[in-house]
């Protein structure tokens, strides 16, 4: 990680989970994380109470951001452009996970999640580019959190629309990276796919009140207790991907569970 050490890393939806797993982690190998989420309150509070190592660059700066909102975006990277010049690493980890089925789903439950997962993912992604070429990068990285659901179908109808806005991040993740070798860049384009995660995506946002739902859940998560994946799991994926050499590009990355069907 020293090729990365004192450099700017944008990590999206960082308040909770996964995303404030990977902004901790990349701080304390010597990032300048900002943190970007609705609940920055969260995000403050971590870079409160973070001390780097002696000698160390790590940092984390909160800033608050409705990615679904574009004018929101736009504000976030012109504030990012003042301050900070340029983005050198962008993770795009926010995401929403609605239970709706394919048959009888509700049409703005679909669009949230493509505003989130899909739309978002691809105006921070244009917008990073755009920050990485103004400032002559060309050793960036973009980094895509996915999900296994975006390789394969589950027997649960409620996550088939946001398991399909997970395969076109599969897509998005292939064309970007044709589109950047085409133009001759050396800016990575990384996908890493995580199985089960145990967090608060599934438990909490997913079930939104719905108690039904939520015992489903739990019973799904309790019957792959042993194939759940923890968020330092996806952190640490994270560092495992940004410690390849530049010319190692890791394009897909799934992670599981070893006992994992």
């Amino acid at each position: 990680m020293e090729h990365w050490a004192g450099r700017v890393v944008l990590v999206t939806g960082a308040s909770a989970g996964i995303g404030y797993a990977i902004a901790e982690t990349l701080a304390r190998n010597g990032m300048h994380v900002i943190g970007c989420a609705r609940r920055s309150e969260k995000i403050e509070e971590l870079a409160k109470s973070f001390k780097p190592a002696s000698g160390d660059k790590g940092k984390i700066t909160a800033i608050k951001c409705d990615l679904t909102d574009e004018m929101d975006i736009l504000a976030m990277f012109e504030r990012i452009q003042k301050e900070f010049k340029h983005v050198d690493v962008l993770i795009n980890n926010a995401g929403v996970g609605l239970p709706d089925d394919l048959l009888t789903g509700q049409s703005e439950k679909w669009r949230q999640m493509l505003e989130l997962n899909v739309l978002a993912l691809s105006i921070c992604t244009r917008e990073a580019l755009r920050l990485m070429k103004e400032a002559g990068i060309d050793d960036g990285h973009i980094i895509n959190i996915n999900s296994m659901l975006g390789h394969r179908d589950v027997p649960m109808a409620f996550v088939h629309f946001y398991g399909s806005t997970k395969h076109m991040t599969v897509a998005l993740t292939k064309a970007l990276n044709a589109e950047l070798r085409q133009q001759k860049s050396h800016i990575r384009v990384t996908s890493i796919s995580p199985g089960l995660v145990e967090s608060e995506f599934m438990a909490v946002r997913m079930a939104n009140s719905d108690q039904n739902l939520a015992d489903q859940l739990k019973n799904f998560s309790m019957a792959n207790q042993a194939a759940t994946l923890k968020s330092q799991d996806v952190a640490d994926s994270v560092l495992y991907v940004l410690s390849t050499p530049p010319h190692v590009n890791i394009r897909e990355l799934q992670i599981t569970a070893t006992e994992y069907a």
